[in-house]
């Protein structure tokens, strides 16, 4: 079934359950596990013949120097390479379908399971979940990934249809399902959900959550068009509208810096959630000792862990209370980030339609730098870099939200061009481009904080997202620096109040 290109928003609702329609649901969702990890060992198995045949290799071979010519800084693709690299994919194309690697190929496999498991699993939830697989096995096959994992007991947690007219459906505050009628619960005053249930529901997908303990059952409705406008109830004015007018965003794997016409911020992301991780790192260590105590012959004398024997890993009551508050506090977190990202997304649309940002490989900041240096001391470097913070901040999924928000309105976030624009080295007063070290958070020759000073030059952007327009910048320059000032000051104060901030403001 080919994907429809229409716009989708998804509405949340709790289920109403009952003890029996939750034990069934528990029973489906392993059923589920099982096809899924079935299909996930076919595919590997497919994939391990592939790697070993000769056709492959020969490809392989064939491409390995002109994909190192590519992505070379200095080096442009010639006609008959650019052609030769076409026509090696096609046959690589060729040899994934001729090794049954393709999605189509899943859906045939996954026919004989879920007529074994009829009762609980329909057809297009087998799909759906032989979909799931190949979305895993897609981002190794193309070099996305580094491996695709099996699913582990008890934590498949979603089940999905692919359209909503068989299998599991909704149907006037009902999900129906293989016997299983199960209520929708739908507030009186929920005007929002009332609304948007009117739009035409494409798919729906049921969502096992453990919320303190206990396990939570929802429904996530697939909608087509936008979302209902929501309404202030004390006012009757329209939530959560579009300003107009450019605004530059320079943003970290901490903080935000984002320049307008009428407002200029530099914000750490999402403070609430560096509450909560406290917490979660008192409960790792607690975990780690329960685990050692429960299993010392799986440890060598250093501490370390033994290798190359499979190890067999004892749960003691206590690890598994301590491990079920560990997952209560990493759901907390992921609510908090995502809620205080959703508020922000909507103060950046209020500012301006025409939101700017610089391409961002947040990626590779994740990784470990693969090279060992030493500084001017001699000093080896640690090979950390943002692993942790991009995990707990999740810069990118605020760049999502906006995006996803703005196409409810026909536009889209632009993506500067980051390597053409240097915006973290240019100065429109001279017109040069000078570089600065990591630490450098001031422009000093003009007393401007560097990442507002940045976000000021992307709003300045021209419509090629290649060029950084020098007259616009002078001309509003003044308003921008009165901005800038005033929000100093108010870092400032916090400071002066006690207020930790994050370092890399400079403040």
């Amino acid at each position: 079934m080919a994907k429809s290109k229409s716009n989708t928003y998804v509405l949340t609702l709790k289920l109403e359950t009952e003890t029996y329609q939750e034990d069934i649901i528990d029973k489906r969702l392993e059923i589920a596990r099982n096809i899924s990890n079935s299909l996930t060992n076919i595919v590997l198995k497919r994939y391990k013949l592939m790697l070993e045949s000769k056709e492959y290799t020969t490809i392989k071979k064939k491409l390995k120097p002109i994909n190192k010519m590519l992505y070379s800084e200095n080096t442009k693709l010639s006609k008959d390479n650019i052609k030769n690299r076409k026509e090696l994919y096609k046959e690589l194309n060729q040899v994934y379908l001729k090794h049954g690697l393709s999605q189509y190929s899943l859906y045939e496999d996954v026919k004989p399971m879920y007529k074994h498991f009829k009762d609980n699993v329909g057809s297009l939830e087998a799909q759906a979940i032989a979909d799931r697989v190949w979305t895993k096995f897609d981002k190794l096959l193309f070099g996305k990934g580094e491996k695709v994992c099996f699913d582990r007991y008890n934590e498949y947690d979603t089940i999905e249809n692919k359209w909503n007219k068989s299998g599991m459906k909704y149907s006037d505050g009902f999900i129906l399902w293989q016997g299983l009628k199960i209520p929708v619960i739908i507030k009186n005053n929920d005007i929002y959900a009332q609304q948007a249930i009117q739009d035409r529901i494409k798919f729906c997908r049921i969502v096992r959550k453990l919320i303190r303990g206990k396990y939570k059952y929802c429904v996530q409705l697939m909608i087509e068009g936008i979302p209902p406008m929501k309404f202030d109830t004390n006012t009757g004015e329209i939530k959560h509208t579009i300003g107009l007018g450019s605004v530059g965003i320079d943003i970290g794997t901490k903080t935000i810096a984002y320049s307008s016409e009428s407002e200029v911020k530099l914000l750490e992301l999402c403070p609430e959630v560096d509450n909560i991780e406290h917490k979660k790192l008192i409960l790792q260590r607690k975990l780690d000792r329960q685990r050692r105590s429960n299993n010392p012959d799986n440890y060598n004398e250093d501490g370390t862990i033994k290798r190359g024997i499979k190890l067999c890993w004892n749960k003691s009551n206590k690890y598994i209370k301590t491990q079920n508050e560990l997952r209560e506090i990493q759901r907390k977190q992921a609510c908090i980030r995502k809620q205080s990202h959703e508020k922000l997304a909507n103060t950046l649309l209020l500012l301006g339609d025409r939101i700017l940002v610089e391409t961002m490989q947040f990626q590779g900041l994740q990784k470990r730098a693969k090279k060992t240096t030493k500084d001017k001391n001699g000093k080896f470097n640690k090979k950390k870099r943002f692993g942790k913070s991009l995990a707990n901040k999740a810069p990118a999924m605020l760049i999502e939200i906006i995006n996803r928000k703005l196409k409810y309105n026909g536009l889209e976030i632009l993506k500067i061009n980051t390597q053409k624009v240097k915006a973290s080295q240019y100065n429109h007063f001279t017109d040069e481009y000078n570089k600065k070290e990591l630490k450098d958070r001031w422009n000093e020759d003009i007393e401007i904080q560097r990442d507002m000073y940045s976000a000021f030059l992307i709003m300045n952007v021209g419509n090629d997202l290649e060029t950084i327009d020098k007259e616009l910048c002078i001309e509003t320059y003044d308003n921008f620096k009165m901005l800038h000032d005033k929000e100093i000051n108010r870092l400032q104060e916090l400071k002066n109040n006690g207020i930790k901030l994050i370092s890399s403001m400079g403040i």
